[in-house]
């Protein structure tokens, strides 16, 4: 059966959901990931298709706690270990060998490494001496080193993030299909709504003219659209689509005072996040959404899962890098096209006009056009 409740583990920093005792499988695959939510939810696609051509086979993902609502009924076969990594137990050389010890207790046949950081590192070196086979990602590093360099127009298209993580398992001898398709991954079905969340969809499914979300937000600030020209998106929009309803994402006190701004100022605007309790309500919501609006960020990669169809506005980095969301289309991905793009993978260095014109030169005409596509 899908969706079962969530049993604690050993302590009180890592919890464990089990769809099926591990006996009734032939062996048992160990998959860490315990980065960003973004980069966590690009492994679901990856980790579904392997697990459905492999159902003899059960698959435990260890990754950070928030992760949880990505695996809940993804597949019978696929477990999900929760570790909370910020708390003190993990913290030092002492930590690393914790968290060992706490991805041992699964007895683990396999590891597929899909992060290769300092602590994916140690356990693998653990699980190797313990003759365990392990199988690590390559980054293609030296390919991401020559994109910035070089820029996206001169330099080919690095694989994407898909393709990193299906290799790791296709080295490990399990196929795996990453073919993108524009349909629901995370099955929204087995997430529950609370009672705000609830009251939000049944007004979404009241609205004339459907629902468009906006996350107009990212970790970097070479990432983020400026907020007045997104509100230029969004008064386009509402002019075009008067009867379309716009749910805001995102969180932080920046982002909540921005949206309040926006809720009343335009009455068809929602502050989603606000109503939604957890990532589960989140990706619920988004399954209903006739399209998102996205930085390059996890958002993107959220409304991905659930088969929504995503306009993204790039600015520093570039979806040559790899990162476009699951079955998104590349003309759907708003840019200028500049020889200092992408100036890094991540978005996190400083802008060397100050000023960020990959991103201020976008014309939120050509952002509304492409969401009125969809409406």
């Amino acid at each position: 059966m899908t969706g079962m409740p969530v049993r604690l583990m050993n302590d009180q920093h890592t919890t464990h959901v089990s769809p099926r005792s591990s006996g009734q499988y032939d062996r048992t695959v160990l998959v860490m990931r315990f980065s960003a939510l973004g980069d966590v939810a690009m492994t679901v696609p990856v980790i579904r298709s392997v697990a459905e051509a492999c159902p003899g086979t059960r698959f435990v993902v260890a990754s950070r706690p928030f992760a949880s609502a990505f695996f809940a009924g993804l597949a019978d076969n696929v477990a999900f270990l929760a570790v909370d990594l910020k708390a003190a137990d993990f913290k030092g050389l002492a930590g690393l060998e914790r968290l060992y010890r706490v991805l041992a207790v699964q007895h683990p046949d396999c590891v597929i490494d899909l992060h290769d950081v300092l602590r994916t590192k140690y356990a693998r070196i653990r699980f190797r001496v313990a003759g365990i086979p392990v199988f690590c990602i390559d980054k293609h590093r030296r390919e991401r080193r020559r994109l910035i360099a070089v820029g996206a127009q001169r330099a080919g298209g690095l694989p994407t993030a898909f393709r990193n993580y299906a290799d790791v398992f296709a080295r490990a001898g399990m196929p795996v299909d990453v073919v993108p398709c524009r349909q629901e991954v995370v099955r929204t079905a087995c997430l529950e709504l609370g009672q705000s969340a609830t009251d939000l969809v049944r007004r979404m499914e009241e609205s004339a003219g459907g629902c468009i979300g906006i996350a107009p937000f990212a970790a970097h600030a070479g990432k983020i659209y400026p907020v007045e020209k997104m509100e230029t998106v969004i008064s386009m929009v509402r002019k075009r689509c008067p009867d379309t309803m716009i749910l805001l994402f995102g969180g932080g006190q920046r982002e909540k005072e921005v949206f309040d701004r926006w809720c009343a100022e335009y009455p068809t605007v929602v502050y989603a996040s606000g109503e939604c309790h957890g990532l589960g309500e989140e990706l619920a919501v988004m399954s209903r959404l006739k399209c998102m609006v996205s930085m390059d960020s996890a958002n993107m990669h959220l409304a991905s899962l659930v088969g929504t169809p995503v306009v993204s506005v790039w600015g520093a980095t570039h979806p040559k890098a790899g990162f476009l969301g699951w079955g998104q289309q590349a003309g759907d991905a708003v840019q200028c096209q500049m020889p200092c793009r992408p100036c890094s993978i991540y978005g996190n260095k400083p802008c060397k006009y100050k000023t960020y014109p990959c991103l201020t030169d976008i014309d939120p005409q050509s952002v509304a056009d492409r969401i009125v596509t969809y409406l």
